[in-house]
């Protein structure tokens, strides 16, 4: 039978910058819960089945700012010292258990034994304590295309300057390249946030910024990916369904793209890529399949809600290890049974065959209904596998392997799809993200909105200095370099949407100030003349030692672009 339609996982991995900024509860130990519940079981699994000769494809983004942290050989330290902890509590809870003749849990607790084990020998033996080389090589292979993303993750639509939009997108790249020895196909937008190209009235200059896609172009980018109401319309669905509460945003947004012959306004649909905006037939964009999506997302029907799945939020007060699992609907957590992982295995088993069903299914009902093959991307933050669904590693496998072996659904990637399945349409696509209302309220809200002048200020006052010191050399180029990227780090949208969800909001509150002032600090030593006293060259060395991530960053890059068009727009042959 031929393949009636091709589908690709793509897998958003990204961690704020935490390199020695806290521990528990918030801080570098983000990172090494994700290395050992995500990042290496997602490894292992699709090492396993590249070792099988399974054909399997997916599409797996890695922030630059979380590929900095995962290469970096103190984390690396860290996280040994991280899994050899935790193997060592679970052994002490065996003997406990033990002790009080508790021999489910303490089978229980030699699990865990065995997988904080098994976790820190696949770290160190398997893939040489090089996880970034691990991915990198099977990029490779041809079975994933490992996506991009701006450097820090940065809010593209709230920053004033595009100078900072490029600063953000070219770092990443660059660093991309750097990591992986080739150039990005793939982008995931942080947040998934876009904006259309806008008459820059509150910019000052009465000029025309680019949309989001001309900046994307010019580094050669060819896909990024969209919320399902963007390209569907309608009301926001899935994780972006919250109301839409206050301002969009103070800076206006008045569209400057022409309703041109070609161009799609009406509603359109996620099983086909589109061109978008002021790059036809360079960028395209890929909506989410909401029905793929919600199968794992909605909280009604989801499969992480299983009763039989291990619960997240119960941890032993000794160890803090997670005996339990879900139980039922409503069970309080001090209520909750023991976890059974061969029970908790069948379910796997079971929900792998529905979801291969499913994406048959939705494939050969678009066939039915266009006549045409169609495509699915299903989009999740890879972090969900593992560290918060603890079964979602194994699902994934079992899915990869199951529709490798379909005869109706091809695996692909990202930009294969663009490439095998070109669109033929131009999308006039709103501006949006993922966040609540579907618009930009989680991140410039009444509790984040003070922090968004103090990065619109240091977006000018970088453009200042690189228009000052054009060609910089020894310690100034030193200064600059480490103002670049603490302007980076201040930019990461991590801060006002962990102060937004109340997550961290006293622990985020206090990172952006730290960024903001170390910035500020550096750009007033810079701006002066003359060779760096005492003081100030070890404040720097403090800093550089502090925040290093991208080392070979070009300060130069965020040098002032307002109002310029990023590319010459090509018109492709064919639209409508």
């Amino acid at each position: 039978m031929s393949k009636i339609g091709a589908f690709t996982f793509v897998l958003h991995s990204h961690l704020p910058y935490a390199r020695q900024a806290g521990m528990w509860p918030h801080g570098e130990e983000w990172l090494h819960e994700a290395i050992a519940e995500t990042y290496l079981p997602l490894l292992n699994a699709l090492h396993d089945l590249e070792e099988e000769g399974v054909p399997f494809a997916l599409t797996i983004g890695v922030t630059p700012i979380l590929a900095e942290q995962l290469a970096d050989p103190l984390i690396v330290e860290h996280f040994v010292a991280f899994a050899a902890e935790r193997a060592a509590w679970a052994a002490a809870d065996v003997d406990r258990f033990e002790q009080a003749n508790d021999r489910p849990m303490r089978d229980l607790a030699r699990y865990y034994h065995h997988w904080y084990a098994r976790a820190l020998t696949s770290f160190q033996d398997r893939f040489g304590r090089d996880l970034i080389g691990a991915f990198a090589r099977l990029q490779d292979a041809g079975r994933i295309e490992i996506a991009t993303c701006a450097a820090t993750h940065g809010y593209l639509p709230l920053l004033s300057r595009d100078s900072s939009i490029h600063g953000q997108l070219r770092t990443g790249v660059d660093a991309y390249r750097a990591r992986f020895g080739r150039a990005p196909k793939a982008i995931w937008l942080p947040e998934c946030a876009y904006r259309p190209a806008i008459d820059d009235d509150a910019g000052g200059t009465g000029g025309r910024r680019p949309g989001i896609e001309s900046f994307l172009a010019e580094e050669g980018l060819r896909v990024f990916f969209s919320e399902t109401h963007t390209v569907e319309g309608g009301r926001p669905v899935g994780k972006a369904a919250g109301e839409a509460i206050g301002p969009y945003g103070a800076v206006s947004r008045r569209y400057a793209v022409s309703r041109q012959e070609g161009v799609q306004t009406e509603p359109g649909t996620t099983y086909r890529p589109y061109w978008v905006g002021d790059a036809p037939g360079q960028v395209a964009v890929l909506g989410r399949n909401n029905r793929t999506g919600q199968q794992v997302w909605s909280a009604n029907f989801g499969y992480p809600g299983d009763y039989y799945y291990r619960e997240f939020h119960r941890k032993d007060g000794v160890s803090g290890m997670q005996y339990w699992r879900i139980g039922g609907a409503g069970v309080e957590l001090g209520d909750k049974p023991p976890y059974e992982p061969e029970r908790a295995a069948e379910r796997v088993a079971e929900h792998v065959a529905h979801y291969v069903r499913l994406v048959e299914e939705l494939l050969a009902g678009h066939q039915r209904e266009t006549g045409s093959p169609g495509v699915i991307s299903s989009a999740y933050d890879t972090e969900l596998f593992g560290h918060w669904w603890f079964e979602g590693v194994d699902w994934l496998k079992g899915v990869l392997r199951g529709l490798a072996a379909s005869e109706t659904v091809e695996l692909t990637t990202a930009s294969r799809i663009v490439d095998e399945h070109a669109p033929n349409q131009l999308l006039a696509l709103p501006e949006s993200s993922w966040g609540a209302g579907g618009g930009h309220f989680t991140w410039q809200n009444v509790d984040t909105q003070w922090m968004w002048p103090p990065i619109h200020a240091a977006e000018r006052r970088m453009e200042e200095l690189v228009a000052r010191y054009p060609a910089a050399e020894g310690d100034r180029l030193a200064l600059l370099s480490q103002a670049a990227r603490e302007l980076l780090l201040l930019q990461s949208s991590d801060w006002p949407f962990l102060v937004t969800t109340g997550q961290a909001k006293e622990y985020a509150g206090q990172r952006f100030t730290k960024h903001l002032e170390r910035f500020n600090r550096l750009a007033d030593i810079a701006a002066h003349d003359g060779d760096l006293d005492q003081g100030d060259r070890q404040f720097l060395a403090v800093i550089v030692e502090r925040d290093n991530p991208f080392p070979a960053i070009d300060y130069r890059v965020f040098a002032e672009r307002q109002g310029q068009p990023a590319v010459e727009p090509i018109i492709p042959a064919v639209v409508g």
